[in-house]
């Protein structure tokens, strides 16, 4: 007699589909559950609920997915809910029924290099002028001139949550919206979820932070793409080797016919001249989606190539103080199917449909964003990156009263003698106001933070 399956693993099995409402493959699901155990009984666990009726199988074989079941549940491709969700165009209303349809039914396709060589920055555009007018009205903030990235230093902290979330998401993560705040605020990772995901997220992080603070020198440049990607890949491929790197190996695209490059010399040549167009491509919003559109055809890296396009598609946002693109609500299996459409068809319009919706949604939560916090003190601004420097320096040496306000005077000595008395008073204020839930933003650990509240406290 075979034994019971513990209800305890049957709903965290149940947990993690839901996390999916278009479906999650068994690897997926097994990635949801930290891998523990071995597959054939993850295997055997999933069928038991599909022959109770608590999940539905869609597909067979490798297309196989698991969902909940539902009203409309059936062996049907995923509903078209996010068709009411995103207005599509004719072309992509075009473009979403044949790649919805089973891998088998649709034609294999290799890398065009014409796709890449037919677009002439300037003079070819992905999209048209009435969007591009209309994108840079609502993306462009009422700020005044200011140096390349500081609207995005103004929302970093949201930024940060809001990029790494939706990023991720959109690569099957299964973190919650407060799990990632956690995440980032506190090190402290969720429960029952695979330490991947944490690291996916930690590394959306670190890459949106050196997009933002380097706004003035990342371009569209193999040092700014090649960093992007070891930040992004970080501990995440099976060859560390290849973080950072240009692919030396052939790869495969999950549920798609599409075949990239194999020839590392033909990878590197078209890698630069993606690269040499995009960087000469002079309206920010056609840059950001060529980017979206180009670099993951080419599939220049070994993995994490679609999170390089996404944060690579807010460089040029970043540099012109332009509301950046955070993918917010974007729905996940219509993005999938949106790049598919450019893998096997070169077609751009079903993924030019999510990029549109997407923005106008973004910069209207940064609108909101922005008023929510007021206008930003210009010293604070000025000097953001030395009070971050300080205010960390007090809290990692462990200084008690006494040495912290030396310390930050001798500090101040290094900026204009105008400027000293308020980044003293400043920086103090900012050392007294330090809690449990405000010192992430100084990039403090946890327990950093212990020891010197510990020497604070006993007022050394």
């Amino acid at each position: 007699m075979a034994r019971p399956i513990p209800d305890r693993d049957l709903a965290a099995i149940l947990d993690a589909v839901a996390r999916h409402p278009e479906g999650a493959s068994a690897r997926r699901i097994e990635e949801a559950l930290g891998g523990e155990g071995p597959r054939r009984t993850l295997q055997y666990r999933l069928r038991s609920l599909v022959d109770d009726g608590r999940l539905d199988l869609i597909g067979a074989g490798q297309a196989a997915r698991y969902r909940l079941p539902g009203p409309n549940a059936s062996a049907a491709p995923p509903s078209d809910e996010t068709t009411n969700i995103v207005p599509l165009s004719a072309g992509g209303e075009e473009v979403r029924p044949y790649v919805r349809q089973p891998v088998e039914a649709r034609r294999p396709a290799g890398y065009d290099r014409a796709f890449l060589d037919r677009y002439r920055p300037n003079e070819t555009f992905y999209l048209g002028q009435v969007d591009r007018d209309r994108l840079s009205t609502i993306g462009r903030p009422q700020i005044e001139a200011a140096p390349a990235g500081t609207y995005a230093k103004q929302i970093l902290s949201r930024l940060l949550i809001d990029l790494a979330w939706n990023s991720s998401r959109l690569e099957g993560n299964t973190y919650s919206l407060l799990d990632t705040r956690r995440l980032l605020d506190f090190g402290e990772e969720a429960e029952g979820r695979a330490h991947r995901e944490a690291q996916m997220i930690l590394n959306h992080k670190d890459a949106i932070e050196f997009l933002v603070a380097t706004a003035d020198e990342i371009g569209f440049n193999r040092h700014t793409i090649l960093n992007l990607h070891a930040l992004l890949a970080n501990n995440l491929l099976p060859d560390p080797s290849a973080v950072g790197r240009l692919r030396h190996i052939a790869v495969g695209i999950e549920r798609s016919t599409f075949h990239p490059l194999e020839v590392p010399q033909l990878i590197a040549e078209c890698f630069d001249q993606l690269l040499a167009t995009a960087a000469a491509i002079e309206d920010p919003f056609e840059q950001a989606f060529f980017v979206m559109v180009q670099l993951p055809y080419l599939q220049p890296f070994d993995d994490v190539n679609k999170r390089v396009s996404r944060l690579a598609a807010n460089i040029p946002l970043i540099k012109a103080n332009l509301s950046p693109l955070s993918f917010t609500d974007v729905p996940g299996d219509l993005y999938s199917q949106a790049t598919l459409g450019v893998y096997e068809l070169n077609r751009v319009d079903l993924l030019r449909d999510v990029f549109l919706w997407a923005y106008e949604r973004s910069a209207a939560r940064y609108v909101a964003v922005r008023q929510s916090l007021g206008e930003p003190d210009p010293f604070r601004l000025k000097y953001r990156d030395a009070l971050r420097e300080v205010v960390g320096e007090v809290v990692r040496g462990a200084m008690g009263r006494k040495a912290a306000s030396p310390h930050i005077r001798d500090r101040a000595a290094a900026i204009p003698a105008t400027d000293q008395e308020k980044f003293v008073e400043i920086a103090e204020t900012e050392v007294l106001g330090l809690h449990d839930g405000n010192f992430a933003r100084y990039q403090i650990r946890p327990a950093e933070f212990a020891a010197w509240r510990m020497a604070w406290e006993a007022g050394r």
